[in-house]
């Protein structure tokens, strides 16, 4: 897996990912930076974050010796203070762990749970019908918090430092600050209306005449600075039942949330078994219920593994007319099959088979797209057995860490824990406010994802680890929402299918179709002569803005880190030692 992509191709193409997204003088200041958007290559670990600064604490983590779990749960909390619109303390998300001394690959499920208080159709107007605002924007959209605890446990079993010692550099760039990167400044424009309606948030991250903070300019938060503080002091259960608690609950109630302490005082993250799957020989780890992620990535490969997408050719119109309609077929099953395991039964080993992607391969038509109202979900059960970030770490005895977490939409549901200074998220709006009501990212779920208390709503994440006969090989995942399990397809296709390195592989271009709505989203960067066969064989395409922000890493059989920051994110670093 040598093959590289030449300087100039790689440049021209980030001038169109990061024009499709940010404008001109975005892509003209990432190519003056290029060095942070080039393969990073090390000998002894490897950091991909989506923000330099949690790359270069972890990075220190592992060079102090510390292992991958040390610095993963310190990039995890740094990001917390300095990506606040989607890093977190106030959401939730998985961390997948692969071991290689024992074999073993386990996940740390520490999403968020519904409120004791939560009914099925709490956000639903007096006529049935689905308000958004209320699953989105208001109190009751936040689940109760899973990462500090997911967080601790994962040190707790698998670290070698303890919390306080992970949480000191997050505490020091709270304190401290740090300069406001052009991304930051962007994003509080274009989030202020939703913002300043909240006191304790317009408080947070606008200045006294509302103005933003702007490029360069140092961004202190003391408050959370203060909370971080308490949970290193305390320990994990601060968070749940101590003070913090306490601002959470008082923040909530004050405008009219359900949230109880009682609710937070009984949250606990769980350890679950990986999804698990081949792809041309590679073993394919990702995560299961409550996320869809693991079992659609490995079901559409399953489907794709039928076919030579080698000899098809990187981006042409047949391989992504295959993706497109293996991708329906996956996402018609998660809006009928996918919840809670807790509360549901899913039909994971039919899911996740061979003969059903056989089954499903075989409706499809080489040459035609067929029609997304001509799709239902299919029947596994015959074949069953009994803002988000994400980043990625290794180290040089074989651990690595894959980890995707949210608090969902960009800023969560804009409500900072008043005292706390940090963002709530808006998880609820991943339940289905109504069976057949499609969410903020036009994703339609059913009975199996319907509110329940206690409940954990459905995902998309897909921390994912790729192994080759018992080793680590690719570590990788990313933000997107629904668009996760589809970007993290494709980059373990461009790897395996059409051995690009690790950056080409996340910088290309990418394609997503998720059923509902029947058209094909394309980056720039298709070619418009790929685009008009598309549509020649019946499909809508539609160019829209650059998706997810993959952080990898890959290992080469020599054991030498390969490390690839996503240039769709201006902030992205990977950093090895």
């Amino acid at each position: 897996m040598t093959k590289t992509m030449p300087r100039a191709a790689a440049l021209i193409l980030l001038v169109g990912l990061l024009v499709s997204d940010a404008g001109f003088a975005a892509a003209e200041r990432a190519i003056l930076e290029g060095e942070r958007f080039s393969p990073v290559s090390a000998d002894n670990g490897m950091v991909a974050t989506s923000h330099h600064l949690a790359s270069r604490v972890a990075r220190d983590v592992l060079a102090d010796g510390g292992n991958a779990v040390d610095a993963a749960v310190t990039a995890g909390f740094a990001l917390a203070v300095t990506q606040p619109r989607s890093g977190n303390i106030g959401g939730g998300g998985f961390m997948l762990i692969s071991d290689e001394a024992s074999g073993e690959v386990i996940s740390i499920d520490y999403r968020e749970t519904a409120p004791a208080a939560a009914t099925e159709t709490m956000f639903q107007d007096e006529d049935g019908e689905v308000v958004p605002e209320r699953s989105r924007f208001s109190a009751d959209a936040s689940g109760v918090p899973g990462t500090v605890a997911g967080f601790a446990l994962a040190l707790e079993r698998y670290g070698s430092i303890p919390l306080a010692e992970a949480l000191a550099p997050a505490i020091e760039l709270a304190e401290e600050g740090f300069a406001v990167p052009a991304r930051f400044e962007q994003g509080l424009r274009d989030a202020a209306d939703r913002l300043k309606r909240w006191p304790a948030t317009r408080e947070k991250f606008f200045k006294a005449d509302g103005s933003p903070y702007t490029e360069g300019e140092i961004f202190r938060q003391p408050a959370l600075a203060a909370t971080l503080r308490r949970i290193a002091e305390r320990g994990p259960r601060e968070f749940y039942q101590g003070r913090t608690a306490e601002l959470i609950v008082e923040t909530i109630q004050r405008h009219g949330g359900r949230m109880t302490a009682e609710d937070l005082a009984a949250y606990e993250p769980v350890v679950r078994e990986p999804v698990h799957g081949t792809y041309r020989g590679y073993d394919v780890y990702s995560m299961g219920p409550p996320s869809s992620g693991g079992t659609h990535i490995v079901q559409i490969l399953n489907i794709l593994e039928g076919w030579d997408m080698a000899g098809s050719g990187h981006n042409s119109a047949r391989s992504i007319h295959r993706m497109a309609e293996a991708m329906k077929r996956a996402y018609a099953d998660r809006a009928e099959y996918l919840g809670d395991t807790d509360f549901v039964e899913v039909p994971l080993g039919g899911l996740t088979s061979k003969a059903y992607a056989d089954e499903l391969r075989a409706t499809i038509d080489a040459d035609r797209a067929t029609l997304a109202e001509a799709i239902n979900a299919g029947d596994p059960w015959p074949y069953e057995s009994n803002e988000t970030t994400h980043f990625s770490i290794v180290d040089s005895d074989g651990l690595a860490v894959s980890n995707t977490y949210t608090i969902n939409f960009s800023y969560g549901s804009g409500l900072v824990v008043d005292g706390g200074g940090f963002l709530l998220n808006n998880e609820m709006d991943d339940f289905s406010a109504k069976p057949g009501v499609p969410n903020a990212y036009g994703l339609i779920g059913g009975e199996a994802n319907k509110i329940e208390p206690g409940k954990r709503m459905l995902s998309s994440m897909s921390p994912t680890i790729v192994k080759k006969d018992g080793r680590n090989f690719l570590v990788t995942g990313s933000p997107g929402g629904s668009r996760i399990i589809t970007t993290t397809l494709q980059v373990i296709s461009n790897v395996v299918d059409h051995e690009m390195n690790v950056q080409s592989a996340g910088a290309a271009p990418r394609v997503h179709h998720q059923w509902l709505p029947d058209h094909i989203r394309v980056e720039q960067g298709i070619s418009p002569d790929t685009v008009r066969l598309l549509e020649e064989m019946g499909h809508e395409v539609r160019v829209d803005r650059a998706m997810g922000a993959i952080q990898s890493v890959l290992i080469d059989e020599e054991g030498r880190f390969h490390g690839a920051a996503d240039p769709r994110r201006s902030t992205s670093s990977a950093m090895g030692w």
